[in-house]
């Protein structure tokens, strides 16, 4: 199921958090941001670079993600495999992730450990070693992720198609993982380029957080990543997706104990903190039809109408590219597809007509502020919160005035919203149409870092 990405929110306000992060930029420009958080001797050292499936084209597709699996294969002094090697015996984890919008690279280790990190993100930042004979075997591993993750998978299956038809123009369209087609005919020089184009330390920045001092980190970076040239990025020329003009439908057959349900509404992202005020609004809608166990979906679709065995809704208010509302869910036994959307378009259509209550937007702005709060506790969840916002165009400095402008957010500005974005000139809907399930087996898990 998709999952809502709330909002960036910083919200401790003590005079320290206040001081936190703080931000150098290298000659290189490269960006660090440092936040400092002593209640545990450890530390997060993550680098997001600004490229992603987004910046792909026809026939290339996947390399993004193809690259991130190549970055572990070693440089000239730090052969194949070696990297996880030195970050477990450093008494430390690490891992990579690709999304539209970026790739990032983190590790969590002791702070005495922070050093050697930079060294070894720094080495494969410029001096990865995209060799033919690893390329080939990591690229079968990503097709097997591939057949694993999306193919045997009839949820990821539909999203997938659901992607291809919501956008006609825009690169969202595409996979991160990359079409069959184009692993197929992927090369180890097609990923080479990839990374010279890309991998420089002016498409990067540095998020590190946990238990330093921003000075210290600051003098370490510049040691580290400081010697790396920057280069001229390819220029990027963002894509408008035209105007959909009517309901897009689409049916994916594939083996499966359910069907399934998936509503998408073309949405606005948020650009400018201060002007926007519809993604604000659409976060606390969100909340208030699936945020909490008294939201609306659950309380009425699943347990009152029992048309449904379960009803989400997903929005990500930040993003590169163009933004969507889902409205997602599997119908309940002796109900239909058809049934579970009526339901649906009903209770969107309640909210155009009569409104929320405020006692609804109490609980949302609850929820949403104790989601936030609990991710202070993770100093991985807090690298993740800066790393994401300015992933999205946004700065870590936006945080405090994104808090703002949440809590003015009123139930008249919910309704607004809804009448906007809630048109059938904008809706695409796919639907999973359940297919026996002849080998209810699945395939041994392909081995992946993600």
């Amino acid at each position: 199921m998709l999952k809502r990405l709330l909002f960036p929110i910083a919200l401790a306000l003590s005079t320290q958090v206040l001081a936190n992060p703080f931000e150098a930029t290298l000659g290189n420009g490269l960006r660090v941001i440092v936040k400092e958080d002593n209640r545990a001797p450890t530390v997060v050292h993550m680098v997001w670079y600004r490229v992603g499936s987004v910046d792909e084209v026809d026939g290339r597709s996947g390399l993004a993600h193809m690259l991130e699996h190549m970055m572990f294969k070693g440089t000239p002094g730090v052969g194949p495999g070696q990297f996880n090697q030195r970050v477990a015996a450093a008494g430390g984890r690490d891992n990579a992730f690709t999304n539209r919008d970026y790739t990032a690279y983190f590790q969590q280790v002791p702070k005495e450990q922070l050093a050697e990190m930079m060294q070894l993100e720094a080495d494969r930042m410029r001096h990865l070693s995209v060799d033919p004979k690893e390329f080939a075997p990591e690229l079968k591993v990503v097709m097997e992720e591939r057949r694993l993750r999306t193919d045997d998978d009839p949820q990821a299956k539909l999203f997938e198609q659901m992607n291809a038809v919501a956008w006609q123009t825009h690169p969202y369209r595409r996979p991160v993982i990359g079409w069959m087609d184009d692993l197929e005919n992927m090369t180890a020089a097609d990923a080479k380029a990839w990374y010279d184009q890309w991998y420089v330390p002016n498409n990067a920045y540095l998020v590190v957080v946990g238990d330093v001092e921003h000075d210290a980190v600051f003098r370490l970076a510049e040691k580290h990543y400081g010697p790396l040239a920057r280069r001229e990025l390819p220029a990027r020329r963002d894509i408008v997706e035209p105007q959909q003009q009517g309901v897009r439908r689409l049916v994916v057959k594939a083996p499966a104990e359910l069907p399934l349900l998936a509503m998408g509404y073309k949405a606005p992202v948020l650009r400018d903190v201060e002007r926007d005020h519809d993604p604000y609004a659409l976060e606390m809608l969100g909340a208030i039809l699936d945020g909490y166990d008294a939201a609306r979906f659950g309380k009425r679709l699943v347990r009152e109408q029992q048309v449904a065995v379960q009803a989400s809704a997903g929005y990500e208010a930040t993003g590169r590219g163009p933004g969507m509302f889902h409205l997602i869910g599997s119908p309940a036994p002796g109900k239909s597809v058809a049934d579970l959307e009526n339901a649906f378009r009903a209770e969107i259509a309640r909210v155009v007509t009569e409104g929320v209550s405020e006692t609804e937007m109490t609980r949302a702005r609850a929820q949403i502020l104790a989601s936030q709060i609990y991710k202070l506790d993770s100093m991985f969840g807090q690298a993740m919160e800066i790393g994401s916002i300015e992933a999205a165009g946004l700065s870590w400095r936006d945080t405090d005035r994104i808090v703002a402008r949440v809590q003015r957010v009123t139930a008249v500005d919910v309704q607004a919203v809804a009448k906007k974005i809630f048109r059938d000139d904008t809706l695409t809907v796919g639907v999973l149409e359940p297919q026996p399930l002849d080998n209810p087996l699945r395939r041994p898990s392909a081995p992946t870092r993600h």
